[in-house]
This record gives C-alpha cells, sequence and structure tokens, in this order.
C-alpha cells in the first residue's frame, strides 16, 4: 500500500462529526443530559408537593439551599426561590414533550392543531373562572383548561373523520370559534368575577402564572406522555408515515389519531403557563422545523428537536428573567433563531432537501 493510501485511509478513520456513530453519541448523551435535567425537576415539584411531611421538608430546604449558593455564584436572585424553581421545572418538561409530540404534528402535517386546541384551553380558563365564580369551587383553572382542551381535541378528530370539509377547515372553525367563546365570556364576566386571574400571562406567558398545582400536573401529564410516545412509537411512526397502510394492516388508526390530538391537547395546557395561547404552538413546531433541516431520520429528528427545544426554553428562561420580559416571546425568539441557524448548517452543508429516513 502506497504511502498516499495510508494516508487517506487513517484520514477517513478519524471521527467526524458526520461519521454516523459518533454523531449519534453526541446527541444521545444530550438526550442523555435532558433526560437527567427532567428527572431533577419532577424530583423537585414532588418534594414541593410533599415537603409538609417529615424528612422531605428537610430535602426540599436543601435544595433551596443549593439555589442559593448558585445564586451567589452567578450574581442573581432567582434560585433560591420556590416559585422560580417551579417555573423553571415546568418549563423544562415542556421543552420535553412539546418537541416529542410536535415531531408527529409536524411530520403528518398538523401542525395548527398545537394553535387551535391553545385557543380551546383559553375558553376552558374562561369557563373556569365563570364556574369558580358562581359556584366557589377551589379548584385549580388549569384542571378546568385540561377537560376543555379534551373536548375540543375530541370534537376536532370527530369533525376531520366525519365531514366532507377539507383536514384543515374543522381545525381553523375550532381554533377561532373556542378563542372567540373564551374573549366573551370574560367580557361578559368581568363585572362578577372577583378572581385575581393574569389573562394577559395566559395570553404571552409568565413565569408568575405557574403555581404548585399547575407544577405538578406538568410533572405527572410529562411523564405519562413520554411513557405512552415510548409505548406506542413504532405505531405512530407507522401511522404518521403510511396511513394507508397501516389501515390494511388492521390497525387502529381513529384511535392512534385520536391519542395523538389528546396528547396534544395535554401538553398546550401545559406549555401555555410559560408560553401562553399565543405563542404555545411554536414550541410544538420550531424546534421540530429546526432538527428537520440536518437530521438524517425521524429518531434523529426526535432527539434534535428535544434538544433544541431544551436550548429554547433555558435561553428564553435566561433572557426573560434578565430583561423582564415575558417568557413566551423570550422563547420563541431563541426557538426562531436556533431555527435559521439550521438552516445555515443545511446551507452549508449542501442539502436541498429535508426528506428523512423514516427509521
Amino acid at each position: 500500500m502506497s504511502g498516499t493510501d495510508k494516508h487517506a485511509t487513517t484520514a477517513d478513520s478519524q471521527p467526524t462529526l458526520e461519521t454516523p456513530d459518533l454523531r449519534e453519541k453526541i446527541e444521545l448523551a444530550g438526550v442523555s443530559l435532558v433526560g437527567v435535567l427532567a428527572a431533577v425537576m419532577v424530583g423537585f415539584v414532588f418534594l414541593d408537593w410533599v415537603r409538609h411531611y417529615p424528612y422531605a421538608d428537610v430535602a426540599f430546604e436543601q435544595f433551596l439551599i443549593a439555589g442559593a449558593w448558585m445564586d451567589v455564584y452567578l450574581g442573581t436572585n432567582v434560585f433560591r426561590h420556590a416559585f422560580m424553581w417551579r417555573s423553571i421545572a415546568t418549563g423544562v418538561l415542556v421543552g420535553v414533550v412539546a418537541p416529542l409530540v410536535g415531531t408527529y404534528l409536524v411530520h403528518r402535517q398538523m401542525a395548527l392543531i398545537g394553535e387551535t386546541l391553545a385557543h380551546t384551553a383559553f375558553a376552558g380558563v374562561a369557563i373556569g373562572l365563570l364556574f369558580i365564580a358562581v359556584t366557589g369551587w377551589e379548584g385549580s383553572l388549569l384542571v378546568v383548561a385540561l377537560i376543555v382542551s379534551a373536548v375540543g381535541a375530541l370534537l376536532v378528530q370527530w369533525l376531520t373523520e366525519r365531514t366532507n370539509s377539507f383536514g384543515d377547515v374543522p381545525i381553523a372553525i375550532m381554533l377561532t370559534g373556542s378563542f372567540a367563546v373564551g374573549t366573551l365570556l370574560i367580557s361578559w364576566g368581568r363585572g362578577f368575577m372577583s378572581i385575581g386571574v393574569d389573562i394577559e400571562g395566559f395570553l404571552f406567558g409568565s413565569l408568575a402564572v405557574v403555581t404548585a398545582s399547575g407544577a405538578r400536573m406538568m410533572a405527572i401529564l410529562s411523564v405519562v406522555v413520554v411513557a405512552i410516545i415510548a409505548m406506542t412509537y413504532k405505531e405512530l411512526l407507522f401511522i404518521t408515515f403510511d396511513e394507508q397502510a397501516a389501515k390494511v394492516a388492521q390497525f387502529n388508526v381513529s384511535g392512534y389519531n385520536t391519542l395523538l390530538v389528546v396528547m396534544t391537547a395535554v401538553v398546550v395546557v401545559g406549555a401555555m403557563q410559560v408560553l401562553g395561547v399565543i405563542l404555545v404552538a411554536g414550541m410544538l413546531v420550531i424546534p421540530v422545523a429546526a432538527a428537520s433541516q440536518v437530521a438524517r431520520s425521524f429518531r434523529e429528528t426526535l432527539y434534535l428537536s428535544i434538544l433544541f427545544g431544551q436550548v429554547s426554553i433555558l435561553g428564553g428562561f435566561a433572557f426573560a428573567i434578565g430583561a423582564s420580559l415575558p417568557s413566551g416571546g423570550s422563547i420563541i425568539v431563541v426557538a426562531i433563531l436556533i431555527y435559521l441557524a439550521a438552516i445555515g448548517v443545511s446551507m452549508l452543508a449542501g442539502r436541498s432537501g429535508t426528506a428523512i429516513s423514516t427509521h
């Protein structure tokens, strides 16, 4: 073998970011770190829930002390407060489950359904406000919003399957109709609703909107959504890329479609706390769109969308806290910057399309 051949062989064997094995290892390491962070956040929410019990109160206090030390080293006044950790925990979990569900929605050309269900959840908030004002119920508004959004998801699915309209017509009707109902109910009930609720926070997102019960609900629902997707990954993948073949194979396509839209409703209600009704669809779509620019398979799109979603959440939180701006807009701006960067990387790599493998 000549010296040139030896040099070429050695050069080819050097691992680069283009090497599939190295690339996959880096992505898996990143997703693993996100998983650890999400587990820590779920642990904090659990400690916050049971902190009035023996030993749990000590562990919770130690968590806040560690946060205070972080403030000392970072020069901030954020991590020593329990309410900020609730907001961060909710955001971190949204950064996992929103791109996870959004990957299926984007590849099925159902991106607008997230926006629709967010508007439906806003109608649920309005209904909850009226219900609390009339009955004196002391439950969570998010529970009512979750129920209304889930019902809206089932209604959209039913209309799509049983009407002759184009697929996006029922979605558009539900999107505008539910938001109209929400605004009318809030305006009509403003005279006798004496509940101090930050409506603007629900519209545009706010760290102050996240409550202890809202963080708990997000933690529980996130675990459920991740578990369901892990168990139904192959079935959802099959239906996403070849629904007709899935029907021929006697898959319960309608059931899996319903499951997907209900999971979307669950995610948007949780994400609504930090992103707001108007911006919540961005976290379902933008990280996935960015990942699709550089990913080479569906699985890699899942991994990268979660990573991009998490960077968007943490970067948006940092910007919002530092500049005293709404969290929703900050997160979406960071997500768009990542998307533009992904387009730039794709162009530099000479990729002309976004077709990916289904593996």
